[in-house]
């Protein structure tokens, strides 16, 4: 056995003794073994323990309060760390495992829910919470896409949101809004999973067709089968108490003015002069507009690529809609 003045390289001989402690360690140490072996360990925590088996096989064990216990076999170049202490990665929730299920019957879930809509558009977590809040039955509701529970202790994962409100004069159509899936899962097809579950569940209770909007989403919703539509308006709130003859008469445009009567351009007569000579005749009555003026140029369809629709913040917007 041999051990240099600078204590950075540790020469070991077959013949060594059953067991060499070192403690503590100098910043950087380096023991060599034999050349049969051909393994070099660089050591750069201390304090650390360095033992060796009485058979003075070359099996290194490294025991530190920073790190993992950790195996050198020789021969073979593999880091093998203790199970016990390697971090767990949390599996992507199966898809055929997957509920969805309405915000008012898992309260539970609110802050959940609130916190993946705010990670996609940030808001006050008060006013975010106080819309989820409003979710019922009878529209607007909020639909959550769930994964199982991964402990029998922990909630369900919130996977997606999607809201559904009813459209104003179209009993049988519902608006889509706030669509949005978790930023770690997407493009794993839960976005599609989450259209199919609206669809069904929208289905199942009589509506036959979905509107919605999108600024960059459109060849997702393309393979979806959803096509360009038409503005809809959706309805904010719905209460028995206003009949829907009430709510029917917001969106309606005022009815059109009677048109304006022409001003008659009749010849006055010119009063008489007591002196003097007649008064000339007056000029011809210029002729009447037989034209009407040109309707005004309307705008041009929207297509996948340009639209004529604007959100409130001047931005492009297209609807699209889907017959289920």
């Amino acid at each position: 056995m041999t051990l240099a003045l600078s204590l950075t390289q540790l020469s070991l001989d077959p013949t060594c003794r059953p067991e060499l402690t070192l403690s503590p360690a100098p910043p950087k140490l380096t023991p060599t073994l034999d050349r049969a072996h051909q393994i070099e360990l660089i050591l750069s925590t201390s304090p650390v323990e360095l033992t060796l088996d009485p058979a003075c096989q070359p099996e290194l064990t490294l025991r530190s309060t920073c790190h993992p216990e950790m195996t050198l076999s020789p021969g073979s170049t593999e880091l093998t760390l203790d199970p016990a202490h390697q971090p767990e990665e949390t599996p992507a929730p199966n898809l055929a495992e997957l509920t969805l299920e309405p915000v008012h019957c898992r309260p539970e879930l609110l802050d959940a829910c609130a916190d993946l809509i705010n990670e996609q558009w940030p808001r006050s977590r008060a006013s975010r919470l106080h819309s989820l809040g409003q979710s019922s039955d009878a529209f607007p509701l909020c639909l959550m896409l769930l994964s199982p529970r991964p402990t029998p202790e922990s909630l369900p994962i919130v996977v997606g949101h999607a809201r559904l409100s009813r459209v104003l004069d179209r009993p049988q159509s519902l608006l889509v809004e706030t669509v949005v899936v978790a930023r770690a899962l997407r493009g794993r097809g839960f976005g599609r999973r989450l259209m199919e579950g609206l669809e069904a569940f929208a289905q199942a209770r009589g509506f036959r067709r979905l509107h919605l909007t999108t600024h960059d989403q459109l060849q997702f919703y393309a393979h979806l089968g959803y096509q360009l539509g038409e503005p809809v308006q959706g309805l904010v709130f719905t209460s028995r108490r206003l009949p829907a003859t009430l709510l029917k008469a917001f969106p309606r445009a005022p009815p059109p003015r009677p048109p304006c009567k022409p001003l008659s351009l009749t010849a006055q007569t010119a009063p008489r002069a007591h002196k003097g000579p007649a008064l000339p005749p007056p000029p011809p009555l210029p002729e009447s507009l037989t034209t009407s003026p040109p309707p005004p140029a309307r705008p041009p369809p929207q297509s996948l690529l340009e639209t004529q629709y604007q959100d409130l913040r001047g931005c492009p917007i297209f609807w699209m809609e889907k017959d289920i």
